[in-house]
């Protein structure tokens, strides 16, 4: 059965064709580069991994809270549309919410993969392309795992976010080769880190603790490769240059605060999606959970030098500015750790089971003597 019967409204079949812009550049020298870059292009072929093997599918999940959380974490958790539902309408917009929230990571990592072959053949470093090979191999990766994820665990789907799909259509068919890894190294990638993080962490399932910690892996290293190669790039930039990438910025922040609203949810389940999103607006669970969105974003665009009034204001205005302070480095450092010890975890108890089993045999053999 296709996908496209799954999906909660229609979707054109066939592909989304963007125009492809810009040069495909070809570089002669292979004997330089930069270490910091080759070391990240070295970590990106050691840390590769097989999302059949590695993630425990046997796991189970259920639709209508993938994560386990407390219905407290609902977007409108105490709003007057939520008192009036009846605990199937709850267990039903959990559902929904799951599956775009999920429909969501998964669209975002297409793009992902599609963006990193477009750096592949338009960056002009012949170490930029080495990585960013691995990337797109990563990204495939997570295409494959979320693919399943949603087909087995929670069988609905939720068109492409329409500001998701601006931003990639902007950042795919700007000529220069830096505008893909901006708008999605640093903007879509960014915020999708910090969206992994925050459901990693607030997540009772083990298998979407898996999933999300692993996927967080390959991401920091990701994040990691645009800061490096902007960096060193945008030292070189005239004013009006730099002017122009903030510009981008600054609408692409907005795009991204926009594509978690759930509109599309609201919409479809017949809520008053104006009322929903003024709730949201207001909720203290939800500020927090748009501040912690930024927390990669803000500190890698600073540190990339795009940093002029008009970005900062944009933040401020976003309610994020304070994420400036953020040490992206440990939190990048933290993600890593966090997919060793998940992997130390399932280690343990798969031991432990065993040596259960052991245990019972010997104890059952025993009693028959």
């Amino acid at each position: 059965m296709s996908t496209y019967e799954h999906y909660t409204s229609p979707v054109a079949r066939g592909t989304w064709d963007v125009p492809a812009a810009g040069s495909t550049r070809f570089n002669w020298d292979y004997d330089s580069g930069r270490t910091r870059l080759l070391d990240l292009y070295q970590r990106g072929k050691d840390k590769q991994w097989d999302a059949t093997k590695r993630i425990d599918w046997s796991i189970s999940v259920d639709p209508s809270n993938v994560m386990e959380q407390s219905e407290e974490l609902n977007p409108i958790y105490g709003s007057r549309q939520w008192e009036v539902l009846s605990q199937k309408e709850r267990d039903e917009l959990g559902h929904h919410l799951s599956a775009w929230l999920f429909s969501q990571f998964l669209h975002g990592e297409q793009g992902a993969l599609t963006v990193a072959a477009r750096i592949v053949e338009s960056v002009p470093d012949m170490d930029s392309k080495f990585y960013a090979a691995t990337q797109a191999m990563d990204e495939a990766r997570h295409v494959e795992l979320y693919a399943r994820f949603m087909r087995d665990k929670i069988g609905l789907y939720y068109p492409v976010n329409p500001h998701l799909a601006r931003l990639l259509e902007d950042a795919l068919t700007d000529a220069r080769w830096d505008m893909p890894y901006l708008g999605m190294q640093v903007l879509i990638e960014g915020l999708a880190l910090a969206a992994f993080g925050v459901h990693r962490d607030l997540s009772n399932n083990d298998l979407v603790t898996q999933l999300l910690a692993y996927v967080m892996q390959d991401e920091a290293r990701h994040v990691a490769f645009g800061r490096l190669a902007l960096k060193d790039y945008y030292k070189e930039l005239t004013d009006a240059e730099r002017a122009d990438r903030e510009d981008f910025i600054v609408e692409g922040c907005y795009l991204m605060r926009n594509r978690f609203r759930g509109d599309e949810v609201w919409e479809r389940l017949g809520f008053d999606v104006a009322e929903c999103l003024e709730f949201t607006e207001q909720s203290p669970v939800q500020q927090a959970f748009r501040t912690l969105l930024f927390s990669r974003i803000v500190p890698c665009v600073k540190d990339i030098g795009l940093w002029g009034p008009k970005v900062q204001r944009a933040f401020t205005d976003l309610g994020v500015i304070d994420a400036a302070q953020t040490d992206l480095d440990a939190l990048m450092r933290a993600d890593e750790e966090l997919a060793e010890k998940v992997d130390r975890d399932k280690y343990d108890a798969e031991v432990a089971a065993r040596q259960a089993e052991v245990d019972e045999a010997i104890t059952a053999g025993a009693a028959a003597e």
